[in-house]
């Protein structure tokens, strides 16, 4: 999670107290009195950093200070690191502290890695305990913003002890510590559970919260045992009232639950697959009473019914113009709700929650794939549409935070263009050009075969079944006989269950993530399965993949807050394994399959999340499990 700005604040202003620049003598009181006249005449960080350009000695440094603060205030982070930049000249001033502000100013603007430089730069300089203490927790603060709380804790760890040893307050540490620890899984935190007793502490007490989350009773009795071990531990101030604690982790408790879907319009079909799905799951889930509501009411009237039935728990709408339509009406605010889409707007409840089949999950799985296998020069395939120039996008922006190189492009206006975009992109066009060249120096025939470029590594195809269909035989007799075969990746789109009953030779070796519901080789509600295939034969994939959806949704419920707080914790689904972010979105993970013999087959892929190029170029390397 990353750390609220205005604590970032708080802490600066912190910091500014620890400087050790000297205080200016008493000759120097006019030209202190001078330059808060020229400040008072500034309007802005800006106009305040322009008068310090035209004075010198004191009188500068005093309103460098001043636009400092101001910089800081008004959040212009690119001037808060042009100013740090001019101190850094001076040699009265506090260089530690000064390079502090700079890394600080680069954290607020993605400058990752040199604010690690910068901080790194600061090892065996950290003579007052202050300094240390705010260093380790800049340092924690960046890598805990990029979501990897094992790295981020050793540094949490080092500024909590220093701070408590010293009696030195820093604002938001505590609660930045803490929201650390609870992305650790359990493993995690027994390695971590050793060395100073501020650090045991902490971690104990993470594992106390993990440990006893479905027992109230032990987790108060645990919290208690803890504060007589760890009298005066810093974390104290963050731990909950008895009843918040027990509400916080217990498990939902439902007995009315509505459910809206789309019942009426374009969309009714979509809302039959989706009652299907919620009605199998209803079987094995004892819930009391569950009322449907059409989705597509107006917002009084669902506001009306809502009133009337007082449900526990909402699961809907499907649409996002439902979802925003309720949203600002605020007609579920003090419900607990699983959205079945994303929002585009900001969460307005932390009981709200959203559940979406987002390709976009698959894109981030196979990436991080590629590059645990060290591919360093994909190309992708996609429709030269709105959705596929989203996932393309969404691809290329994911790819640059961990590689330098760049992917290949291809986007297809239709089945037509395929061929030309992908010999274009392998540079067979050429190599054909160069075939014809030569056949024109030589009267008699001329033995040749047509190259394809050597550097592309693993292919990725973004299309439907359809157009997957077509793409995998232009990709084999456009890649080179004698090269080696390029590895070929496709999203759960390639896969059709009704297309592959008479189609399946075209897709030999290719690897696809999917639902697995839409496996049956690693589904194990077998006997589910034949009773869906047996009431609905024919069934569209994607109200196939919606039915898992709903199943899942209703299923989910009774562990949904646990996912959201536990760290590592997961809700094996039809629709993947399943678990909730910080911001209430439910995240998948899918299976692996490969076509091979005309058949489709479970594998295993190696994957392990990525590491920035920040902490690559700052010579952090490790492995992360």
């Amino acid at each position: 999670m990353r750390l609220k700005l205005v604590s970032l604040l708080i802490i600066l202003s912190g910091l500014s107290a620890c400087s050790t620049t000297e205080k200016p003598t008493k000759n120097s009181d006019n030209i202190s009195n001078s330059a808060n006249a020229l400040k008072n005449q500034a309007t802005s960080a800006q106009s305040i950093y322009l008068l310090a350009q035209n004075r010198q000695g004191a009188d500068k440094i005093q309103l460098l200070y001043s636009a400092r603060d101001a910089a800081i205030n008004e959040k212009n982070w690119p001037l808060l690191e042009q100013i740090g930049s001019d101190l850094e000249l001076t040699a009265s001033v506090d260089q530690i502290q000064n390079r502090l502000y700079i890394a600080f100013a680069q954290k607020q603007q993605n400058k990752n890695k040199q604010a690690l430089v910068i901080l790194q730069s600061l090892d065996g300089q950290l003579i007052q305990p202050e300094h240390f203490a705010w260093h380790q927790f800049l340092t924690a603060s960046i890598y805990a913003s990029q979501n990897f709380p094992k790295k981020a804790a050793p540094y949490f760890f080092k500024a909590s002890e220093t701070a408590a040893k010293n009696n030195i307050d820093i604002p938001q540490l505590n609660e930045s510590l803490w929201d650390n620890l609870k992305k650790l899984s359990s493993y995690a935190l027994e390695r971590f559970n050793r060395g100073a007793v501020i650090q045991q502490g902490w971690v104990n007490l993470a594992l106390y919260y993990q440990v006893y989350a479905n027992s109230g009773v032990e987790l108060d009795q645990a919290i208690n045992n803890w504060r007589r071990r760890y009298t005066g531990h810093p974390a104290d101030s963050i731990l909950p009232k008895k009843d918040a604690a027990l509400t916080e982790l217990a498990a939902i408790k439902i007995e009315r639950l509505v459910v809206l879907f789309p019942q009426s319009g374009p969309n009714e079909r979509l809302g039959d697959a989706l009652r299907a799905g919620a009605l199998a799951a209803l079987d094995t889930k004892k819930i009391a009473e569950t009322i449907f509501i059409d989705e597509n009411l107006s917002t009084e009237e669902i506001a009306i019914q809502l009133e009337k039935i007082k449900p526990d728990f909402v699961i809907g709408p499907l649409l996002k113009a439902n979802i925003d339509k309720l949203a600002s009406a605020k007609t579920l605010i003090d419900t607990p709700v699983l959205h079945l889409n994303t929002l585009d707007g900001e969460r307005i409840s932390l009981q709200h929650y959203f559940f979406a089949l987002n390709p976009e999950h698959e894109v981030e799985q196979a990436l991080e794939h590629f590059l645990a296998m060290g591919y360093q020069k994909p190309m992708l395939l996609a429709p030269n549409n709105a959705n596929g120039q989203r996932l393309v996008d969404y691809f290329n922006l994911q790819w640059q935070r961990y590689s330098e190189t760049k992917a290949q492009i291809g986007l297809y206006n239709d089945k037509k263009d395929m061929p030309n975009t992908i010999t274009s992109l392998l540079e067979v066009d050429k190599s054909k050009e160069r075939i014809k060249t030569v056949k024109a120096l030589f009267k008699q025939e001329v033995e040749n075969e047509t190259r394809s470029r050597g550097d592309i590594d693993v292919i990725y195809i973004l299309g439907d079944a359809i157009e997957t269909r077509l793409i995998k035989p232009y990709l084999d007799v456009n890649v080179s006989t004698f090269a080696d075969r390029i590895p070929l990746y496709a999203s759960s789109k390639s896969h059709s269950k009704q297309i592959d009953r008479t189609d399946k030779g075209d897709l030999d070796g290719l690897y696809f993530t999917e639902l697995p519901w839409m496996l049956n080789s690693q589904l194990k509600q077998s006997n589910l399965r034949y009773q869906y295939n047996t009431l609905w034969p024919d069934q569209a994939d994607i109200s196939q993949r919606l039915f898992a959806m709903a199943y899942d949704a209703v299923l989910v419920l009774h562990d949904i807050r646990q996912l959201s707080i536990i760290p590592g914790k997961q809700f094996n689904g039809l629709s993947g394994k399943l678990s909730v972010n910080s911001n209430g979105y439910i995240e998948r993970t899918l299976d692996w399959a490969q076509y091979a013999n005309r058949r489709i087959k479970p594998v295993k892929l190696k994957t392990q999340r990525p590491i920035p190029l920040f902490m690559q170029s700052a010579g952090e390397i490790h492995t992360i499990n």
